[in-house]
């Protein structure tokens, strides 16, 4: 998992409520037990025609979403099933951050998990960004803010733990790993063994 401090960029905007993880990724892409590429499966039933070849009228396909790393996308983002691909082809295609009023809890999960920074924010701050697309918006996860280009800034719901992962590049195991030796002290010490 890459560390993730700031994320700065202009956004790209899919304002469609309950979109699911079976439109993220669809289930056929679900045999690879890799991350890399997924990225091409991303919104593939809205993405590609049924001859594989990309629709140049859905939004991550038109000039203006290249390079942008911030999708803002409508309320309950990320419902349906627990399928972990989905942040995995998020993250593949280059988007680092979701911003929405509402991220269904397992796929926040996974996110966070991933390196994906999920960020809910009100419905004021997320009707601008939806009437604003392509804006640049830096989202800081040590001060859990969302700064926009007119000055504002929002504060949005982060854990501590999932804070320091993000902010140090280690997911749940990697944490875990870290702790070894602290670990086997407390082991070797304590009066109860097995």
């Amino acid at each position: 998992m890459e560390k993730t401090d700031i994320v700065r960029s202009r956004t790209v905007v899919m304002p469609g409520t309950d979109i699911d993880t079976d439109q993220i990724v669809p289930a056929r892409f679900l045999t690879t037990t890799t991350r890399k590429g997924l990225g091409k499966a991303l919104f593939a039933d809205w993405r590609y025609d049924k001859d594989g070849k990309p629709r140049p009228d859905f939004i991550l396909n038109t000039p203006a979403a290249a390079g942008c790393q911030v999708l803002v996308a409508g309320n309950n983002f990320g419902c349906g099933s627990s399928r972990e691909h989905a942040p995995w082809a998020l993250i593949d295609f280059g988007i680092q951050a979701v911003i929405s009023t509402g991220i269904a809890d397992i796929f926040r999960s996974n996110s966070l998990k991933n390196g994906l920074v999920p960020v809910i924010v009100d419905q004021a701050t997320h009707g601008w960004l939806l009437t604003n697309p392509g804006v640049e918006v830096t989202i800081d996860v040590a001060s859990c803010e969302l700064r926009l280009p007119d000055g504002r800034s929002v504060n949005f719901p982060l854990d501590g733990f999932s804070k320091y992962c993000l902010l140090n590049g280690v997911d749940q195991l990697g944490y875990l790993l870290h702790q070894s030796d602290a670990i086997t002290r407390f082991e070797s010490e304590r009066a109860w063994k097995p």
